[in-house]
C-alpha cells in the first residue's frame, strides 16, 4: 500500500444517535421518558436487549445484556419490544433534517451517517455552528428525545471515534494538531475495529495501551491483524482517509428466520415459508429486478439442514416462486418426515435489471414461449396489483393460498447491520 500524503484539515462530521431504539420508544411514549428501557427482540426473559436507554445504562445494562440479568441489575427496568418499522421511519425524518443543515455523504447504520466537509467549513467555528444546527432542528422537527454525539476529524474512522468521546449528546472535535495526543488517553477496545479477538491478538503481541498501538507500524499492524484492515488503521489513526471498499451491486434478495415454537409444524411453517418468498418477490419488484434462481434452506430442531435451488424462467411474480417452493417442500418434507422447522430461508438469485430481461428471456425461448410469456405477463400484473393494496391497506391484506392471522409467525420486517429497510417493506 502506498504512502498517501497527509492532509489533516477537518474533512468530516459524523453523526451518531445515542441508544438510538431507545431513544425512539421515549419519543413515541411519554410514559418512557427518563425511565430505564431495554429494547428486546421478542418478549421474554430469555433474549438479551437489542438496545437500552441511557437511565437503564447507569445501572450496567446494555445492548447484549440478557433480559434475565438485566431485571437483576434494574429492578425497574421497563421492556419494550422493538417497533422496527418506527425506527425506520424516524430515520428517515433525521436524514432529512440533517440534509437541511450539511449534505449526507453516507449512510453508515440505521443510527449513523458521515457528512464531508466542504472547504468553506473546515474550520472549528464553521463545523460548531453546523453541528449546533443540527441538534437544535433535530429537536425542533424530529423529536425532543432524538439525541446525538457529533465527531468532527480530518477522516472519516476518527470523526466516529470523536463521537465516542462524549456522550450523550456531544460535540468532540479532532483537530490535525490534535493527533494523536487526544487519542492516547483511549483504550484499545474504544477504537472501532478492535474487538474480543483483535484486543486479545494485540496484547499477545505485547500491546496493551494506545501508546504502543501508535509506535507500530503499518506492516506490524497488519501482521497482527492478518488483513489489511490492519495497515489501514494505522492510517485511519493518523487522521489519512483511504478509498472506501467499492461495494458489490446487488446479487440476492430473500429473508430467513428462526420459528416461533408454535409454528415450527410443518404446515405452520410452510405458511411463513409463502410469506417469506412474497415478501422476497414483492422486494424484487420494488428494486425493478428479475430473478432466474430461487433456493430453499431449512434447519429442523434435531439440527438437520436442508437445501434446495432450482432455475427458473427470469421471473419478477410471486406466482413463480411459490410453485418452486410448493415442489421444494414436497421434496424436503418426504425426507424430514414432519420434523419440526426451527428455520428456514428463502432467496432468489440471478438478478437482472428490467431493462436487461430481454436478453435473459431469450435462454427459454422455445416454442411455448408466447404462450409462456403471457402467462407471466399476466401474473407480474396481478402480483403489481397486490403489492398496491398490501401497500395501501396494510400487509397481508392480500395473500395468495393462506388466510391471515393473528399467530406470530416470524416474518415480520427486522433492521439488520448490513441493511435497512425500505418503509414500504414493513407493509408486504
Amino acid at each position: 500500500m502506498s504512502n498517501p500524503t497527509p492532509t489533516l484539515d477537518l474533512r468530516w462530521l459524523y453523526v451518531d444517535f445515542n441508544s438510538y431504539f431507545a431513544s425512539v420508544e421515549q419519543e413515541i411514549d411519554p410514559r418512557l421518558r427518563g425511565k430505564p428501557v431495554a429494547v428486546l427482540p421478542v418478549m421474554t426473559d430469555a433474549t438479551s436487549a437489542i438496545a437500552a436507554s441511557y437511565e437503564a445504562k447507569a445501572f450496567g445494562v446494555k445492548t447484549g445484556t440478557p433480559i434475565y440479568e438485566a431485571k437483576k441489575m434494574c429492578p425497574g427496568l421497563i421492556c419494550v419490544l422493538a417497533k422496527h418499522d418506527k425506527y425506520v421511519e424516524y430515520h428517515q425524518k433525521i436524514l432529512t433534517e440533517i440534509d437541511n443543515h450539511i449534505p449526507v455523504t453516507k449512510v453508515c447504520s440505521i443510527d449513523e451517517v458521515a457528512c464531508s466537509l466542504m472547504k468553506n467549513e473546515r474550520t472549528p467555528e464553521r463545523v460548531t455552528e453546523i453541528a449546533a444546527g443540527i441538534k437544535r432542528g433535530l429537536a425542533k422537527n424530529v423529536g425532543q428525545f432524538i439525541k446525538c454525539s457529533i465527531g468532527v476529524a480530518p477522516s472519516k474512522y476518527l470523526a466516529k471515534v470523536a463521537t465516542d468521546m462524549k456522550k450523550p449528546d456531544g460535540l468532540t472535535i479532532l483537530r490535525g494538531e490534535d493527533l494523536p495526543g487526544r487519542l492516547l488517553e483511549l483504550k484499545l477496545r474504544d477504537l472501532p475495529g478492535i474487538g474480543h479477538n483483535i484486543e486479545l491478538r494485540l496484547n499477545n503481541a505485547g500491546i496493551h495501551t494506545m501508546p504502543q498501538l501508535f509506535a507500530l507500524q503499518a506492516r506490524h499492524m497488519r501482521a497482527i491483524w492478518g488483513s489489511v484492515w490492519g495497515e489501514k488503521m494505522w492510517y485511519y489513526l493518523r487522521g489519512i482517509d483511504l478509498p472506501d471498499a467499492e461495494t458489490e451491486a446487488t446479487s440476492s434478495i430473500g429473508h430467513s428466520h428462526v420459528l416461533a415454537p408454535e409454528v415450527r409444524v410443518p404446515k405452520e411453517a410452510y405458511d411463513v415459508a409463502k410469506r417469506l418468498t412474497m415478501k422476497a418477490a414483492a422486494r424484487l419488484r420494488r428494486a425493478n429486478f428479475y430473478a432466474s434462481r430461487f433456493s430453499l434452506s431449512l434447519r429442523l430442531e434435531s439440527g438437520q439442514r436442508f437445501g434446495l435451488e432450482a432455475q427458473c424462467r427470469a421471473s419478477m411474480d410471486s406466482f413463480t416462486f411459490l410453485e418452486l417452493l410448493e415442489k421444494m417442500w414436497a421434496e424436503i418434507m418426504r425426507e424430514a418426515r414432519g420434523a419440526r422447522v426451527k428455520k428456514l430461508g428463502v432467496t432468489l438469485y440471478g438478478l437482472t435489471a428490467t431493462a436487461d430481461i430481454a436478453v435473459q428471456q431469450d435462454l427459454f425461448d422455445s416454442l411455448t414461449a408466447p404462450a409462456e410469456e403471457k402467462r407471466q405477463q399476466a401474473n407480474e400484473t396481478i402480483s403489481k396489483a397486490m403489492d398496491k393494496l398490501n401497500q395501501k391497506f396494510g400487509k397481508n391484506t392480500v395473500l395468495l393460498g393462506m388466510a391471515a392471522h393473528g399467530k406470530k409467525d416470524g416474518t415480520s420486517t427486522k433492521i439488520a447491520f448490513t441493511r435497512i429497510p425500505d418503509v414500504e417493506e414493513f407493509r408486504e
